[in-house]
C-alpha cells in the first residue's frame, strides 16, 4: 500500500502535465484579460471617479456565464485599489458572492469585515446587522465599492429589499461619511425586468453587458493560461482548439473551458499520460457534465425538483406535454403534503429548466390539433435522480417511478423502484 501512496504522491509532485494548475482554476485572475479590452475600459471609466473621492454611479454587469464578468470587476477593482494608495486615497472594495453567501444577514456580515467591523455570524437581526453597517460607514470616510455577485441568487430567494437599501444607502449617510457604490453582477440577461422599479432605477445607473467569447476568443484565452499551466510540449493546438470548440458551442463559457482544459489535463496525469490528448478532453467532458448536472438540480427550489421528478415519472415513453406534466406535478406536490403552484408557474420552471439545459422543451406543430410543447429530459437521467434523491421526501417519490432509459429523454422505463442511487456508488467529493 505504502509503494501505490508513493507511486501517486510522486506522480503529482513530479508531473510531466502541470506545472501550475492553480492558473486554470476559474477564481485565478491572470495579469491580462485578451479580448475584454472594452468591457475593462468601460467597468474602469465608471469605477475610476473613487480616485477623486467621489462615489462612482452604481454599476450593473449582465452576461452569460463563463463571459468574464467577475474577473474583469475583480482586475478592475485590484488595480483601482493599488492605484489609490499611489494617491493616498482611501477606496475599498468589498466581494460577496450571495449565491455562497446566501442571506442578507451573510452579505451584511461579509460587507461589514470589509471595513473592520466585527458582527458576530449568527445571533442578530438583519436590521441590527444593517444599523451597525451604516453607523460604521458614518464615523469612516473614502469610497467603498460593493461587488454583489450572482446578485439574481439572493433576489430569487431573499427578495430585493436588501439590495433596494445598499443602492440608496447613502441617503442615510452623512455628507462627510464614507461613499458606497454598488456593482450587481448577474448571469441572468433578464434579472432587470424583476427588480422592482425604485431598485432598477437605481441600481442600473451604468450598465455593462458582456458578449459570450466565440472559439477563436476562446482558444486565446487558454493558450495563454496553459503557456503558465502545463509542461512544455503537454498540450498541442488541436486539445486546446478541441476544449474552445466545445465550450463555444456552451454559449462561449470560458469558465468551462478552463475547467474542461484543467480536468483533461488530470485525467491525463492520473492515466501517467505523457501528455494531453483530445481523448482526454472527452474523457473530461463526461464528468463536467455530470458535475455540473448534479450541481444545478441539488439547489434548485423545490418546487423545480418537482418539476423535474414529474417528467421523471411522465415520460416513460420518451416526453409529455405541459398538460401532462402539471397533472403529475399536482400529484407529486400533494403527496409531499405541499401545496403546488399554478400551471403558469410550472410552465415558466419548465423553461428555465430548459434554460439551464436540464430539460428540453420544444414547441411542435401538431396541424390540426394545433402547437403543443414536448418536453424531455435533456441530461443523463440517472445523475438527475441522484442529484434529487439526497432528499429524502423526494427518494421515497422516485422509489415509485421508472427512469427513461436509453440517455436523456430515451424511449423505455426501468422497473419501478430502481431510481434510488446505487448505494456502492462513490459519492460527489464536496456536495
Amino acid at each position: 500500500m505504502e509503494d501505490i501512496l508513493d507511486e501517486i504522491f510522486d506522480r503529482v509532485v513530479e508531473s510531466r502535465i502541470f506545472r501550475n494548475r492553480d492558473i486554470l482554476n476559474p477564481d485565478y485572475i491572470p495579469d491580462r484579460l485578451p479580448h475584454r479590452e472594452n468591457e475593462i475600459r468601460r467597468v474602469a471609466s465608471v469605477l475610476a471617479q473613487a480616485l477623486r473621492n467621489s462615489r462612482p454611479n452604481n454599476l450593473f454587469i449582465y452576461g452569460l456565464t463563463g463571459t468574464g464578468k467577475t474577473a474583469v470587476t475583480l482586475y478592475v477593482l485590484r488595480r483601482l485599489e493599488a492605484k489609490a494608495r499611489q494617491l493616498g486615497v482611501d477606496v475599498r472594495y468589498a466581494y460577496v458572492n450571495t449565491r455562497q453567501r446566501d442571506t442578507p444577514y451573510k452579505v451584511l456580515v461579509d460587507i461589514a469585515s470589509s471595513i473592520g467591523l466585527r458582527v458576530p455570524f449568527t445571533g442578530l437581526s438583519t436590521a441590527e446587522v444593517y444599523t451597525r453597517l451604516v453607523r460604521a460607514l458614518s464615523r469612516a470616510s473614502g469610497v467603498l465599492i460593493v461587488v454583489l455577485d450572482e446578485v439574481d441568487w439572493l433576489v430569487r430567494r431573499k427578495g430585493d429589499d436588501l439590495l433596494y437599501k445598499l443602492t440608496r444607502i447613502g441617503y442615510e449617510l452623512p455628507r462627510d461619511a464614507a461613499k458606497v457604490s454598488i456593482v450587481g453582477i448577474t448571469n441572468d440577461v433578464k434579472f432587470v425586468e424583476m427588480l422592482d422599479a425604485r431598485v432598477r432605477s437605481s441600481l442600473g445607473e451604468e450598465e455593462v453587458v458582456f458578449p459570450p467569447y466565440n472559439a477563436e476568443q476562446l482558444r486565446d484565452i487558454l493558450w495563454e493560461r496553459a503557456r503558465e499551466a502545463f509542461q512544455p510540449g503537454a498540450v498541442d493546438e488541436s486539445v486546446i482548439s478541441y476544449c474552445a470548440a466545445l465550450a463555444a458551442r456552451e454559449h462561449g463559457d470560458a469558465r468551462r473551458a478552463l475547467d474542461l482544459l484543467r480536468v483533461a489535463g488530470e485525467v491525463a496525469e492520473r492515466e501517467n499520460a505523457p501528455r494531453v490528448t483530445v481523448e482526454h478532453v472527452k474523457k473530461a467532458w463526461g464528468q463536467l457534465e455530470r458535475d455540473r448536472v448534479y450541481e444545478v438540480v441539488s439547489t434548485l427550489p423545490l418546487h423545480a425538483r418537482l418539476v423535474l421528478a414529474a417528467v421523471i415519472a411522465a415520460a416513460g415513453r420518451s416526453y409529455t406535454t405541459t398538460g401532462e406534466l402539471y397533472s403529475v406535478y399536482r400529484e407529486l406536490a400533494s403527496a409531499l403534503g405541499v401545496e403546488s403552484v399554478t400551471q403558469r408557474r410550472v410552465s415558466d420552471i419548465v423553461n428555465e429548466l430548459d434554460m439551464l439545459g436540464v430539460l428540453s422543451a420544444r414547441v411542435v406543430n401538431r396541424g390540426r390539433y394545433g402547437k403543443t410543447r414536448m418536453i424531455s429530459l435533456a441530461a443523463d437521467p440517472e445523475t438527475i435522480v441522484e442529484a434529487l434523491s439526497r432528499d429524502p421526501r423526494l427518494r421515497r417519490l422516485l422509489g415509485q417511478v421508472a427512469v427513461p432509459g436509453g440517455g436523456a429523454g430515451g424511449g423505455g422505463g426501468r422497473t419501478p423502484g430502481t431510481l434510488a442511487p446505487n448505494p456502492n456508488k462513490a459519492r460527489r467529493g464536496g456536495r
